[in-house]
């Protein structure tokens, strides 16, 4: 999800560059600490364990009960934004997706082991999926009974009917991953088939359902991550008979625990609990309290002094994409008992210093920019230690297959930087006095990140021009090809825990083109037939290797882009909060489990 998600690179990827949160493919944070703690990290670590396939046992409920769990009340909760929408097939940054979690379901979820571990299971259907003719045909049987908020038991036709909307042209903001597996790559699915609205289906050599029960997904290549992608807010089932088109994006219908009793755009949403849902069809979710009452126009530093204040409401009360302020962080690392009811761990974006390569075509400049990086002083400008942490690689601690030992530039050493060494390669190179042009976005931390990377590039001996761009147009400049750029930064992040949804949209040169996500324009002849062979490997255990030796290649043989900083989420709860767990799927508190003590 660009930072937060190519269509990532459009709707998620603005999300990141201005602060907002991006759906698990997104978002940075701007807080933080120069304390650490050594637990949270080695649990976060675990987050690039392989996710496992579940059973059809793994997939029935009630879900595992929480410990200490009671039923009753209201949980508070403060947002900074609005949500852009409600309709799922338009959610794909993190506060949708975590308001997603509440109210919809769709054909497969994920169960957490609190301990970074995640594990794919059916949700509306009874078990992850049956693969069959190599990886190209996904079967899946819907549990029986499973309502909607109207009493409407979900059934084929309402599964069809989700995945055919997402083709009508209304729908502009959510993922696209299925539809281009299913009818073309890029935005040609669109030219295959309209939508359901005037009448016709997609052929069922494409999506069959031949019984009220069956769905059958048929692709014309291997889809090894399709159980992964169903699990995404974008994927949940909006039923035939209740769909307003349009309009179901102000007034959608509920699956999930809880439904929408009242939206006020721009000020609220209450959430109060839904009558039909049953939780021995749940392996996941649980509706322990009342409701929730959701405010919007709360920005980090009033929602962290409200919360650590832990007055009145507040005692009830959780962040959904907020951040500890940075300017709060003290206080609440220097209070043991405000640190109990908080949260850390990593969220799934790199930030990353992006060579156009076709202006930066000397690697020697561009190993040596990637030296001289000042990558602790970056990240603490955007929180310290609990709001980052240094880059060593393009990957992810999320992403399955990273390797924490994988150093190619001596961060670990270094990680503030190796001027000499690259003062050096610039004098190699004879660049010594070379005009760069290095963009950066409007934003505070933007701004100061800007002077201590100027610095460092001064220092090296480059003439460095810089250029301001507005953040509520960063992505779509920096994303032309012909932008007039030399270096700028973008950050990106999973949308599912696979490096296929990473290398793909980032280093694919077939992709290159205005609003794509390959910033740096790489298009290299290896990475390309790589990406397309690793993209058809079944087994996850051999595709999460290539896409490690990928990795290695690209950064060694290429060098496309400096990574400089891993992002982290810290965040608080009120003292009244129980069930408390920081989620490896959404990178913020799971809603799905907090209850009211008292």
């Amino acid at each position: 999800m660009s930072i937060l998600s190519s269509r990532r690179g459009r709707t998620a990827v603005a999300a990141v560059a201005v602060g907002a949160l991006a759906l698990a493919g997104c978002s940075s944070s701007d807080s933080g600490s120069n304390n650490d703690n050594s637990k949270q990290k080695e649990d976060a670590a675990a987050q690039s364990n392989a996710v496992k396939m579940g059973t059809a046992a793994d997939s029935t409920g009630p879900a595992e009960e929480v410990a200490g769990a009671k039923s009753g009340g209201t949980i508070q909760v403060y947002n900074e934004t609005d949500f852009s929408h409600l309709d799922p097939a338009q959610i794909y940054v993190s506060d949708g997706g975590l308001l997603s979690k509440l109210i919809y379901r769709g054909l497969t979820t994920y169960k957490e082991d609190g301990k970074g571990g995640l594990t794919v299971v059916g949700d509306l259907a009874t078990d992850p999926g049956k693969v069959t003719d190599g990886g190209k045909t996904w079967t899946f049987t819907l549990k029986d009974g499973v309502k909607d908020e109207t009493g409407h038991v979900i059934d084929s036709a309402d599964v069809r009917h989700t995945f055919e909307r997402l083709y009508d042209p209304f729908i502009t903001d959510g993922p696209s991953y299925i539809q281009q597996w299913l009818s073309g790559s890029g935005t040609a699915y669109r030219d295959a088939y309209a939508g359901p609205f005037k009448g016709k289906h997609l052929p069922d050599t494409v999506l069959a359902t031949p019984d009220a029960k069956t769905v059958v997904f048929k692709f014309k290549t291997p889809q090894p991550d399709m159980a992964q992608a169903l699990a995404m807010a974008g994927y949940s089932i909006v039923p035939e008979k209740t769909d307003t088109k349009e309009k179901y994006d102000t007034d959608p219908v509920a699956v999930g625990p809880y439904k929408i009793s009242e939206f006020k755009p721009g000020k609220s949403v209450t959430l109060v609990k839904n009558t039909n849902w049953d939780p021995n069809t749940d392996p996941m979710r649980h509706q322990y309290v009342d409701g929730f009452n959701i405010e919007v126009n709360h920005d980090d530093e009033d929602q962290t002094k409200t919360i650590l204040a832990d007055r009145g409401d507040a005692k009830n009360a959780i962040m959904m994409t907020g951040q500890v302020a940075t300017t709060q962080v003290q206080k609440v690392v220097a209070d043991p008992a405000a640190m109990k009811r908080t949260v850390q761990g990593y969220a799934p974006y790199v930030w990353q210093l992006n060579f156009n390569l076709d202006r930066i075509k000397d690697k020697k400049i561009r190993d040596a920019i990637t030296l001289a990086m000042p990558a602790t002083s970056v990240f603490r400008a955007d929180g310290g230690n609990y709001g980052g942490e240094v880059a060593n690689s393009l990957m992810s601690p999320t992403t399955p297959g990273y390797d924490k030992a994988y150093d190619p530039f001596n961060r670990a050493k270094k990680p503030n930087g190796d001027v000499a060494a690259a003062k050096k390669l610039i004098e190699e190179a004879g660049a010594t006095g070379k005009k760069v042009v290095y963009a950066y976005s409007n934003t505070p931390v933007r701004q100061q990140q800007a002077l201590l990377i100027e610095d460092a590039l001064t220092k090296i001996g480059l003439d460095v021009q810089k250029k301001e761009i507005d953040s509520a147009t960063w992505y779509e400049q920096v994303g032309k090809v012909d932008n007039g750029l030399d270096l700028y930064m973008t950050g990106w992040g999973q949308d599912w825990p696979s490096a296929s949804t990473v290398f793909p949209p980032l280093y694919d040169g077939t992709q290159i083109q205005d609003g794509s996500s390959n910033y740096a324009h790489i298009n290299d002849d290896h990475v390309n037939s790589e990406i397309a062979r690793i993209q058809k490997i079944t087994d996850a255990v051999e595709a999460t290797k290539a896409w490690n030796a990928l990795n290695q290649y690209i950064s060694e043989k290429v060098n496309p882009a400096a990574p400089i900083y891993y992002t982290k989420v810290f965040q608080i709860a009120g003292s009244n909060i129980g069930g408390l767990r920081y989620s490896t799927v959404t990178s913020y508190i799971d809603p799905t489990r907090v209850f009211l003590k008292s």
